[in-house]
């Protein structure tokens, strides 16, 4: 009988090895949750960085030149500029387009921006990025746009840099962050 009792508890684990094993599986699965949300925070400093360098960009050419990029109407200005705007002040439609080729000819920004639909740069989170003037919310302006932004990543931004308010202020989304959808950011230039 002591023989049969002695066998019976070398086949299972003990207390304490399962409760090794149980800390081990917690380290590794906090690691990986640690590691995405350094992830993601990377990804927000960078489009807040890509929107403040878009912003140098942009008042820079209109300090250079007097005029917006992409709304310039001169040959000239930028030299070998091949998309001329209307020059009335807002980057309108397909302006928004010619902002990137007049940035790059300006010498300002780096890249290969023909001018043509869907030349634009990718943002952060692999959506597109531009200027335009548009109507957000009732506030008529130039808004730098940033589309496919996760909704809590958004409101995040939005919440840090502005109310957190979906509709109100300098940073907006195009719908309320409890719906889990991709958003739109619209920050006021």
């Amino acid at each position: 009988m002591m023989k049969r009792l002695r066998l019976s508890h070398k086949n299972g684990f003990t207390l304490v090895e399962l409760a090794l094993v149980l800390v081990i599986v917690g380290l590794l699965i906090t690691g990986v949750l640690k590691g995405e949300a350094l992830i993601q925070n990377a990804k927000v400093k960078k489009l807040v960085n890509q929107k403040e360098s878009l912003t140098a960009a942009y008042y820079t050419y209109y300090d250079r030149y007097g005029m917006y990029p992409g709304d310039e109407d001169q040959a000239t200005s930028p030299s070998n500029d091949t998309n001329n705007g209307n020059g009335n002040g807002q980057v309108g439609g397909t302006e928004r387009y010619f902002l990137f080729e007049d940035l790059v000819l300006a010498g300002i920004i780096n890249g290969s921006y023909d001018g043509t639909v869907g030349s634009e740069p990718s943002n952060a989170f692999g959506g597109s990025m531009y200027i335009l003037w548009q109507n957000r919310n009732g506030t008529q302006d130039h808004w730098a746009t940033f589309l496919t932004i996760p909704a809590e990543l958004a409101e995040m931004i939005d919440l840090k840099y502005d109310d957190g308010v979906y509709n109100t202020g300098s940073v907006r989304a195009n719908q309320v962050y409890t719906n889990a959808a991709a958003k739109t950011i619209y920050w006021r230039m």
